[in-house]
């Protein structure tokens, strides 16, 4: 047993035999845990190279004031995110405050009265399906404004359905979204290899369709973005992956110039939005999440690797299982009851940096349709990136584990998440 476990005994935080399970765990994702980092060594040249290329000096660390007019801070950290992403051009922002913020501007910069929007990886997460007006009565969503939705589940082993998606796509579709990572469902994420196929098979029946890819807890997953491999349109925010853990707001647009202008103009008044604008004095740290982010998300992955591997030696039903090909940095477990959910959340929060002493409770978000429990004891409120686990109270009752700035830290939450299962007597040991 090394040093490290050595240590985690003597914390007795956790009965002895859970963590010889939870070293049983370790020595089993070792090849994943290997390939995890090698993918964090690839996508940290790629940053790197990014900002040599744009040339960034010091003197773009400093945001302009005001209009913001000729803002060099602004400018380079666009071209940045466009050359890290493979995209013609960005739009990264202290405005755009939340993935669903992005994800709605981009779509509502993208779609006017009459056309449609077509999702081919089922229902989209909870807060967007009040916007597109999929559920609840929301003024300005969507539906409201006179924008058709469809949508086509994904087939029985999670992957695009292309034979229904040729029968429904027609010349009025405008938008083809594509949720990359599961959202609050028990589904695959979608991997990148995917993703091209699917936008390759769009394009192949109607050419101008637009291919939008919700692109939140996928950054820097894989070696390569959906930007990479033929999306039109990603975007995503900065508390989650591509922020390193630094970034305290913003999101992100990547993908083609005529459409990132077509955004700005959107989210600021047209003619003007990607021309001025200041990120508040924000820049420095959203360069320097960036550069951090391939590291950072590389030990977040190899965290739920470990818990991937920990709740299958507990006979805990999870998705992705182990060994699965990874694009995302959530992993579900399923664990049937309420009061398991709370347990493990509990278990959770009592492991974090911040507001350890915390009890969760559930409660209803805006955007939500169930009671949400979330135990996040995140330097950034709703920090996605730093270890969370939340999930709706429904059956099955499923939390998602996401995120994680050190597979220390994501180790030691999990194995006293898995401990309250065990003090609450779901789980024996």
């Amino acid at each position: 047993m090394s040093k490290f476990w050595n240590y985690l005994l003597t914390r007795n935080f956790a009965d002895s035999r859970l963590i010889q399970v939870a070293v049983e765990a370790e020595k089993n994702a070792i090849p994943e845990l290997q390939a995890a980092t090698e993918v964090a060594r690839i996508n940290q040249i790629r940053v790197l190279e990014a900002f040599r290329k744009a040339g960034i000096s010091e003197l773009h660390l400093k945001d302009g004031t005001g209009y913001g007019y000729g803002d060099l801070g602004r400018q380079g950290l666009e071209e940045v995110y466009a050359l890290t992403f493979g995209a013609e051009a960005a739009l990264v922002r202290a405005q755009i405050i939340s993935g669903t913020h992005a994800i709605t501007l981009a779509l509502s910069s993208l779609l006017q009265p009459g056309d449609e929007l077509l999702s081919v990886t089922g229902t989209p997460y909870d807060s967007l399906a009040t916007v597109i007006g999929v559920s609840g009565d929301v003024r300005g969503s969507f539906k409201e404004q006179g924008i058709t939705y469809r949508e086509v589940s994904l087939d029985r082993e999670g992957k695009p359905d292309y034979q229904k998606i040729a029968e429904v796509l027609t010349p009025k579709t405008k938008v083809v979204m594509i949720q990359r990572s599961r959202g609050y469902s028990w589904r695959r994420s979608l991997s990148i290899k995917e993703i091209e196929e699917l936008i390759k098979f769009v394009k192949s029946i109607f050419p101008r369709v637009i291919c939008f890819v919700d692109n939140c807890y996928g950054e820097f997953v894989e070696e390569k973005e959906p930007t990479h491999v033929g999306a039109d349109l990603a975007a995503g925010s900065l508390i989650k992956n591509p922020g390193g853990g630094i970034a305290p707001t913003g999101g992100y647009l990547v993908g083609k110039t005529e459409l990132i202008t077509t955004a700005a103009d959107r989210l600021f008044a047209p003619g003007l939005g990607n021309k001025l604008g200041t990120n508040l004095g924000l820049g420095r740290l959203f360069y320097q999440g960036l550069f951090l982010a391939p590291q950072i998300v590389g030990e977040a992955l190899k965290g739920i690797i470990f818990a991937a591997h920990f709740f299958k030696l507990l006979e805990l039903e999870t998705s992705p299982p182990p060994g699965s090909p990874r694009s995302d940095l959530v992993q579900a477990v399923k664990l049937h009851t309420p009061e398991a959910v709370k347990a493990f959340c509990r278990g959770i929060q009592n492991a974090s940096p911040v507001d350890s002493f915390v009890v969760p409770e559930p409660g209803y978000f805006p955007g939500y349709a169930d009671e949400i429990i979330m135990a996040a004891g995140t330097f950034i409120e709703g920090a996605s990136l730093e270890l969370t686990a939340d999930g709706p109270l429904r059956p099955p009752y499923i939390v998602y584990l996401q995120g994680g700035l050190s597979y220390a830290h994501t180790v030691y939450a999990v194995v006293n998440a898995v401990q309250e299962l065990v003090h609450a007597g779901f789980i024996k040991l």
